[in-house]
């Protein structure tokens, strides 16, 4: 005698076939087991790429530090996520570790000829050191620096093999970057990671290995025992009241005697912000979160 089935057994489905393959097969492609499995895998590793696009993009980035610019708080070596999504929702605060892309490198790659680049004699090779004798921290300041220079004169130092050399080009009444006067360049952008000290509006000063901002003691700066150091010739912002410009910030390393920074080279604009550090993930001694995160020191 057959047996019967339990009567609440219920058949196994059978798993959908990949969403590509039943484009496929809607469209008369008929295709062998292996084929549809090869494009199985195929559709798998694609959602997976584009998901970790977005979160890199969007979300989360992972990164290393490799100086001691900001020892205590983060050591050489030290490897976290940043978090990139809540500055889209709020401001980050003043006394923030926050991450930003930093202009170290603008090279020249060719010089157009007959343009204004050209007859300033400006070279391919040269390094495009300050404009208007402003170092420049990201390519917004460079387009601003030039916009502001429309019709006149703007003035730059190249280094040109291991020596400086000065000159100043004729801006065009319609220049908005480093084209528009001839140049062809390529920019070496890297994430820096330091403490927010000053948003766009307010003056701030070091002194004594204190920050005062707008004239008073910055208290969350204060309480975490670090001493602001100002003995750089080579410092040229903050080591007297200096106003940070409307949409910038200026940053510090909390290890400030070796720490290329805001005194040096100015301001971040705004739109350079990536985020801000959250969760340490090496070394294995230090994991967990951090920067005031889920109750964590901000130091």
């Amino acid at each position: 005698m057959k047996r019967r089935p339990w009567p609440f057994r219920r058949r196994k489905k059978e798993p959908k076939p990949p969403w590509i393959v039943r484009l496929l097969r809607r469209r008369g492609v008929r295709l062998s087991p292996r084929g549809e499995w090869a494009l199985g895998w195929l559709e798998t590793l694609v959602f997976a790429g584009v998901a970790a696009f977005l979160i890199i993009s969007f979300v989360t980035v992972r990164m290393s530090v490799p100086t001691g610019s900001m020892i205590p708080s983060v050591l050489p070596g030290d490897s976290f996520f940043v978090d990139r999504i809540s500055y889209y929702f709020t401001e980050p605060d003043v006394g923030d570790i926050i991450v930003f892309w930093f202009l170290e490198e603008l090279r020249v790659q060719s010089v157009e000829r007959g343009t204004a680049a050209s007859q300033a004699g400006i070279l391919p090779g040269d390094v495009i050191r300050t404009l208007e004798g402003e170092p420049v921290a990201s390519m917004l300041t460079v387009a601003r620096r030039i916009e502001a220079a429309r019709g006149g004169e703007l003035s730059m130092v190249l280094l040109r093999q291991g020596r400086f050399v000065e000159t100043a080009v004729r801006v065009p009444a319609d220049a908005s970057e480093l084209r528009s006067l001839g140049i062809a360049h390529s920019a070496r952008r890297v994430r820096y990671v330091k403490r927010l000290i000053a948003v766009g509006g307010q003056t701030v000063h070091l002194e004594g290995g204190n920050v005062l901002l707008d004239g008073v003691i910055l208290e969350d700066v204060a309480e975490l025992g670090l001493s602001y150091w100002t003995g750089d010739a080579g410092m040229r912002y903050g080591v007297r009241p200096t106003e940070v410009p409307e949409g910038h910030y200026f940053v510090l390393g909390d290890n400030t005697r070796d720490s290329y920074d805001s005194r040096y080279w100015g301001f971040v604009p705004v739109e350079e912000l990536i985020g801000a550090p959250f969760f340490r993930i090496w070394p294995l001694g230090r994991f967990g979160p951090m920067n005031g995160y889920f109750w964590s020191s901000r130091l």
